[in-house]
């Protein structure tokens, strides 16, 4: 059997330990390491060694916890090669890994969503950009024994209450999570801009303070509002017959609804072009905050508008109004020593009295039309242009035989009472639609409405 060299032991040995180094690098993470230092105010029982994440996936730990002169929790991180060198604007927060345990803290990076400077080896995220998490016991050492008895009440009434829908609950709570996630960008919007938020709650405060000292007469428009209000509500039957006719109204609108829907697909094209210039609208909203800081002043003058001096000239008077009106219009009223239906119930009896003239009307409406009609031309038109048609009226009494091409309509029996009353139609009191035309063979006119109308057919010109 050959024996081994001094030399190959000793090169077995080398190649042995540079494995284990190897090895030793792999598992203490060997290589170039990248740090920063956030600024907390508060560690919030965070320890070393607990975790850093970015957006759920380990991204590194924490290395050490300082206590800084101001008082601050300096806590050293190391980031994996992965996301460093972090960018300016991330922001750390101290998050609980469960509701349960002892130092189950982690470090969670929020990255910004826009590119910036990155921050150097060494480097430090200052606590605007930090968030210490809050335990429950700090929320609770807060509150009195009668509101922690109150809070334990509603806990125990939310367990009764989801008691045998958890999993119906569970797919509510799906839906949570894109809400929350919105809301977390529309409050970053509203923090962006710091002295615009700190001037709208200042003015928000103002306003309140001047409402506050309108509160007899906000008492009083709250009270006229709840009398005007009462009275509407006394008409029950009213009220009822509406919610009657509801449901067909709500199941037409569900077939309105569900047509509407091929048309939302039509208007999706449109949302989609919209996208792009929604986005071009971020800097109008932001001069749209200057126009609300300038309407502060409109919105105090509406003060005036609520209560004023003199009479009749204010929100409050109008309200007011708003019951003697409701009585004049509803009834009923005492008026002449007499108790009379209102204005509303009146009108509506003499609209259904009046129906059976306006039925008796509605056949001879082309006879209305061209009497109407008559007041309004004072010729007839032909080839040569508007022409006026002029007629001469001569008052036969007046002439004797002496003009030239004239009868002497003064002889004796000429006008004589039994030659006029031979010539007259008289006592057409029923004539049918259309009676005034001649008949062109179709039986057209006059029109009785297949004998409806109670009219007399026979009543028609004289002539042929």
């Amino acid at each position: 059997m050959p024996t081994t060299s001094p030399v190959s032991r000793i090169a077995a040995l080398l190649a042995l330990a540079a494995a284990v180094v190897v090895v030793l690098l792999i598992l203490l993470g060997g290589g170039s390491s990248y740090r920063v230092t956030a600024e907390f105010e508060n560690a919030s029982q965070l320890v070393k060694g607990n975790p850093v994440r970015v957006a759920g996936v380990s991204a590194g730990s924490v290395k050490s916890i300082k206590l800084a002169d101001d008082g601050q929790a300096l806590v050293e991180m190391e980031v994996s090669d992965k996301y460093s060198p972090l960018p300016q604007g991330t922001h750390a927060s101290i998050r609980s890994q469960s509701l349960s345990g002892i130092a189950n803290r982690y470090v969670d990076l929020s990255l910004p969503p826009e590119e910036a400077p990155p921050i150097e080896d060494g480097g430090h995220i200052t606590q605007v950009d930090t968030t210490s998490e809050v335990d429950l016991d700090q929320l609770f050492n807060a509150l009195d024994e009668k509101t922690v008895a109150g809070l334990r009440s509603v806990i125990k009434g939310f367990a009764r209450s989801y008691d045998g829908v958890g999993l119906q609950a569970n797919k509510g709570f799906h839906y949570l999570n894109p809400f929350l996630s919105t809301s977390r960008r529309v409050f970053g919007e509203l923090n962006s801009d710091q002295p615009a938020l700190e001037s709208l709650i200042v003015d928000g405060a103002s306003l309140s303070d001047a409402l506050a000292s309108r509160a007899p007469d906000l008492e009083a428009l709250v009270g006229n509002l709840n009398g005007m209000m009462g009275a509407i509500g006394r008409h029950e039957a009213d009220l009822a017959s509406s919610v009657e006719q509801l449901p067909d109204f709500m199941r037409q609108f569900n077939t309105t609804a569900v047509n509407l829907r091929a048309a939302l697909d039509d208007v999706d094209p449109l949302i989609d072009a919209s996208r792009p210039v929604a986005r071009k609208l971020k800097p109008f909203a932001r001069r749209l905050r200057g126009f609300a800081k300038d309407a502060v002043p409109t919105i105090k003058g509406l003060d005036g508008i609520v209560k004023r001096k003199g009479k009749a000239n204010d929100l409050i008077e109008l309200t007011k109004l708003q019951v003697p009106l409701r009585e004049i219009g509803v009834g009923p009223v005492v008026r002449s020593g007499a108790s009379r239906e209102g204005t509303l119930p009146a009108s509506t009896d003499a609209l259904n009295d009046g129906l059976p003239i306006l039925s008796y009307f509605r056949p001879y409406t082309p006879e209305l039309i061209g009497w109407f009609d008559d007041f309004g031309h004072s010729g007839v038109a032909d080839a040569n242009g508007g022409i006026g048609r002029i007629s001469t009226t001569v008052n036969a009494f007046s002439l004797s035989g002496g003009v030239p091409g004239l009868p002497n309509l003064t002889n004796a029996g000429v006008l004589s009472p039994g030659t006029l009353i031979g010539q007259l139609d008289i006592d057409n009191l029923r004539r049918c639609p259309g009676a005034n035309e001649r008949d062109p063979g179709d039986g057209s006119t006059p029109f009785t409405d297949n004998g409806a109308l109670d009219c007399d057919t026979s009543e028609v010109p004289t002539g042929p």
